[in-house]
């Protein structure tokens, strides 16, 4: 029996289950079901739970040995037999249970908050996983390349025949400046959009505006390239960059920056808007009943109070900038040079991890491994981020809890 005919079958038990311990825990409640220690939904619940908990206890291991090649791809109908004999021995227990006495509530609520537990502790298996797979991979490629020449070396030249020159610093400064620039567009409107909108703007407004941004952010990354590749990019050649003699191409860093920071506006503003939505309302009462203007208590009461709230919310941004991909490639093409002109074509590293991980190459090679390396660099640089931007958020929360 395949697996995934295991887990429907358990599930369909699971709910036979439940009518059947209802109906038994009934029956033991006679004619007054208040003489029973729970409600007979509960141990309806607690043989359903009994049923379909070891069934999907035994798939998960059976799945978990399977992709670690301990047991082979075709033991799935083993598996599926299995977890459906675990399935049907868990309701003749849960059955014989059922009695006035038996507190089914209890045990109902220790296996849901095992489950709850279950479900947490995935997140911290799949970083952990995601973690350890990239410094393996990154240990196998620095033993066979120099360290400091990947972290200091300024040529990316991966050749996989041989003699490859793999520095990094291009494509982090790359990374770093497409970021910048799509920072300076996304922050000021994102900012000022969220004040007007908090601060100024009417709720009819407010009902209508509000969505309206938010639509950017449901917007494909790939239609974003799209439209730096298509607009953007020909309208700064032909209008700034060949007028001023920066460049000929509508391949830039200026392209891809102003198109992520169009699509980080929604997210710096929703955020922003939140947070100073969470200020107290006290202080705003207490500026203005001193004199002070609506503009002068923004200025001087709400900003500053939301501040470390708006810090994380741009810090959050700009690891979401970081590891953008596909308005990169559109936009800022894939040369991988060190340069001050925004007009002029670069790539990050996102985009050259793609590009490594590319086609049918050796993934012994250090022209392949160099990826794994490079998304080590990038998640260090996501991480540090991101736990400053929540220190500093719980720093806020703190303050007016």
């Amino acid at each position: 029996m395949p697996m995934s005919w295991a887990l429907f079958a358990a599930l369909l038990l699971a709910v036979a289950g439940f009518y059947l311990g209802r109906s038994r825990a009934c029956q033991a409640g006679g004619s007054d079901v208040r003489t029973l220690h729970s409600r007979p939904t509960y141990h309806g619940a607690n043989v359903g739970l009994s049923v379909l908990l070891p069934a999907l206890i035994v798939l998960a291991l059976a799945s978990g040995l399977r992709m670690a090649g301990v047991i082979p791809a075709s033991s799935g109908a083993i598996a599926g037999l299995l977890a459906l004999g675990a399935a049907v021995a868990g309701l003749g227990w849960a059955m014989t249970r059922i009695d006035s006495d038996f507190r089914a509530r209890n045990a109902v609520e220790r296996m849901v908050m095992g489950l709850m537990i279950f479900c947490s502790m995935i997140a911290i298996a799949t970083t952990l996983g995601i973690v350890l797979s990239l410094i393996f991979e990154t240990i196998s490629f620095f033993g066979q390349y120099s360290l400091t020449e990947f972290f200091f070396g300024t040529t990316w030249s991966p050749r996989f025949e041989g003699n490859s020159r793999l520095g990094m610093l291009p494509l982090l400064w790359g990374t770093l400046y497409i970021s910048f620039i799509a920072l300076l567009v996304a922050v000021p409107i994102g900012l000022l959009a969220a004040i007007y909108l908090s601060e100024y703007a009417s709720p009819r407004l407010r009902g209508f505006a509000k969505p309206a941004v938010e639509v950017l952010a449901g917007i494909p990354t790939i239609v974003y390239g799209l439209f730096a590749l298509v607009t953007v990019g020909p309208m700064l050649r032909d209008w700034i960059a060949q007028p001023m003699g920066l460049g000929n191409s509508g391949s830039s860093v200026m392209t891809a920056g102003l198109v992520m920071g169009i699509m980080l506006i929604p997210f710096v503003s929703s955020l922003s808007d939140d947070i100073i939505n969470a200020v107290p309302q006290s202080l705003r009462d207490g500026a203005l009943g001193l004199g002070s203007t609506p503009s002068e208590t923004v200025r001087s009461v709400v900003i500053p109070a939301a501040l470390p709230g708006i810090v994380g919310a741009i810090l959050l941004a700009a690891s979401r900038a970081i590891g953008e991909t596909m308005i990169v490639v559109l936009g800022a093409g894939a040369a991988a040079t060190i340069s001050g002109n925004p007009f002029e074509a670069m790539t990050t590293i996102t985009v050259k991890i793609v590009s490594q991980l590319t086609g049918d190459n050796d993934f012994s090679s250090p022209e392949t491994l160099v990826a794994f390396a490079l998304g080590l660099t990038l998640f260090v640089i996501t991480l540090a981020l991101n736990v400053i931007a929540l220190i500093i958020v719980r720093k806020y929360r703190e303050q007016y809890e």
